[in-house]
């Protein structure tokens, strides 16, 4: 999956959603790892990984919020699905600012993997269609909210990419799976330095007033802030 495709998601997706009201959680399914409940009351519908589907399923902060902890103590086997399941239920618990986080760690420890990995001859092709549509879907939601501040999303994605590189993904040197030409260690610190120089692009584009004004003009003509800056 190409960085500048990621890029393109952060960029538009903003206020893409259609009401303009509080927009209080993300109400998406992606098969066949996350469904979110069809009404009110019910539990979403979660298939990361037996040990954490219950409590991301929970309507329970505190379950969500051990989730959480548990990829922060043990992080180098975590799947990018369940960190983006992580991200959609933290938004729904009103956790918005953690929520923007691991969406954003979620797809850069993809970016990497995909990098350093062949992931078609690999047989990771249904994965990369699950991220895309992850990113696709739950984007305008978690977006929605990053800008409200732009500042803070920067910030956020700043962090997320900092803990991307300080936890490496170890399934990218899985010797069982095929890897992209050359050696894992230098493709891994070329997506890093990828990864590091797009966002570095992305926080150029909002350095520009102009593009500022405009992405904001864009938010205020869909009613971005009414859905996505409540408290």
């Amino acid at each position: 999956m190409a960085y500048a495709w990621i890029v393109a998601v952060v960029l538009v997706s903003v206020g893409s959603a259609s009401a303009a009201e509080p927009v209080r959680s993300v109400d998406i399914y992606v098969q066949p790892f996350y469904e979110a409940p069809k009404k009110p009351g019910d539990k979403p519908r979660v298939s990361v990984g037996r040990s954490f589907d219950a409590l991301l399923a929970s309507g329970r902060r505190e379950d969500v919020l051990a989730v959480r902890d548990r990829v922060l103590a043990e992080p180098a086997m975590i799947t990018p699905m369940t960190m983006m399941v992580l991200a959609i239920r933290l938004y729904d618990v009103s956790l918005r600012d953690d929520a923007v986080f691991w969406f954003y760690a979620a797809k850069e420890r993809y970016i990497m993997l995909s990098q350093v990995i062949d992931v078609n001859a690999g047989g990771l092709a249904d994965v990369d269609a699950a991220i895309k549509s992850f990113a696709t879907l739950a984007g305008p939601v978690i977006n929605g909210y990053a800008f409200c501040d732009q500042k803070n999303q920067r910030d956020l994605h700043a962090k997320a990419i900092a803990w991307v590189e300080a936890n490496p993904y170890q399934v990218m040197f899985f010797p069982e799976l095929p890897g992209r030409p050359g050696t894992r260690a230098d493709n891994h610190k070329r997506a890093l330095g990828a990864m590091k120089a797009n966002a570095a692009k992305e926080a150029a584009y909002f350095d520009d007033p102009r593009n500022v004004e405009s992405f904001y003009a864009t938010r205020k003509r869909t009613e971005a802030d009414v859905k996505y800056c409540w408290n």
